[in-house]
């Protein structure tokens, strides 16, 4: 009997491919699906640290009578020194942080010319321990960790979440919940900005709901970081110079409007002129709004921009909050509340929403 021999199996070159194809295409479908699934858990991580921040706020306040300083002087009458201590650490025990609070010695502030050595009278006291250490509820899951802040000086703790310093200084400064002490401002800013703190659940008369709290802002590159301009991918992450001055506290907001205009339409090869945000976690001072604070001027992730203490950012500077999530960013509000809000929202609401005593009616569906 002949044997007959039997087709071989396999697939055709052609057939492959299509497969191949066919497997490529899904991929390219499921990998956007994915990394949108990992955004909306940091996103909702980001959310629940900015809760625990309320909470711990309102935890302060009960035992207060009020919100926390953005800065804190161990003397109020002495600010030679420079640097003072910055609101998380007030809140350090409402965030189960007891033990770290407890260590951090309030009587010398933590930088000196090396970031963590106590300048008030030379005696060396220091906190670099708790200066360096990373609290992760100050972190937002969303930040770009391949972007580290300058380390050259000691390695500080770095933060995501700042306060509310206020409206369009050029309005009115240090109208927000978190805002330096008012003999700190007299001290070091001068008399004309703004009353300054501390705030009281009783002095945020357009309510607490309609008044944030805290947002979030990318950390900087550091004053060694490399240098970026205001086209590229880490623009969000600096501050960049208005050569045109508009005077602080003047109460006209076209005035604030045009200092706007004039920011969005900055050159994209301008260099920055600092890039310092959430450097070091304990540390702050009341003309550095930048460093622990953000300002409801300029729209959520849009540039900042400055033309009084250009380096550091003063109160009257555009200092909008900044975040990797994709068309806003999470605000945490007075009464513990947190909502997104997009970067399109109207600047007059977004001012408002800014403001502890303007006065302004905002609307549920505003934002």
């Amino acid at each position: 009997m002949q044997n007959v021999s039997r087709p071989r199996r396999g697939f055709t070159l052609i057939e492959l491919l299509v497969v191949i194809a066919i497997i490529a295409v899904l991929i390219a479908l499921l990998l956007p699906a994915v990394q949108a699934a990992r955004e909306a858990a940091r996103r909702s991580q980001c959310v629940n640290n900015l809760k625990q921040l309320g909470l711990a706020v309102h935890n302060y306040a009960d035992k207060n009578n009020c919100f926390p300083l953005k800065d804190m002087y161990p003397n109020a009458s002495n600010y030679s020194c420079g640097w003072s201590s910055s609101w998380p650490l007030a809140v350090l025990p409402g965030l189960e942080q007891q033990a770290m609070f407890d260590a951090f010695n309030f009587v010398f502030t933590v930088q000196g010319a090396n970031w963590d050595t106590g300048c008030t009278n030379g005696n060396g006291f220091k906190n670099s321990t708790v200066g360096r250490a990373q609290i992760a509820t100050l972190l937002c899951p969303s930040e770009n960790l391949a972007v580290h802040p300058d380390m050259t000086n000691g390695g500080m703790g770095t933060m995501n979440y700042y306060g509310n310093a206020g409206g369009p200084g050029v309005i009115s400064t240090h109208s927000g919940t978190i805002v330096p002490n008012h003999s700190g401002i007299a001290t070091t800013i001068g008399s004309g900005y703004g009353a300054g703190g501390p705030v009281t659940f009783a002095a945020v008369v357009d309510g607490t709901s309609n008044t944030a709290l805290f947002s979030e802002k990318l950390y900087g590159v550091g004053p060694s970081g490399p240098a970026f301009t205001a086209g590229s991918i880490n623009a969000k992450r600096g501050l960049f110079p208005q050569p045109a001055a508009i005077a602080h506290d003047t109460g006209d907001p076209a005035n604030a409007l045009s200092f706007i205009n004039k920011c969005k339409s900055t050159p994209a090869s301008t260099a920055s002129a600092s890039s310092y945000s959430g450097l070091s976690w304990t540390s702050a001072y009341p003309p550095y709004t930048v460093m622990n604070a953000y300002t409801h001027f300029g729209a959520p992730n849009s540039l900042a921009c400055a033309n009084d203490n250009a380096v550091w950012g003063g109160p009257s500077a555009s200092l909008p909050p900044t975040s990797n999530h994709s068309g806003g960013v999470n605000v945490g509000f007075a009464d513990g509340s947190v909502k997104f809000i997009k970067d399109s929202v109207n600047l007059q609401t977004w001012w408002a929403l800014g403001t502890k005593y303007g006065g302004e009616v905002v609307s549920a569906d505003a934002y």
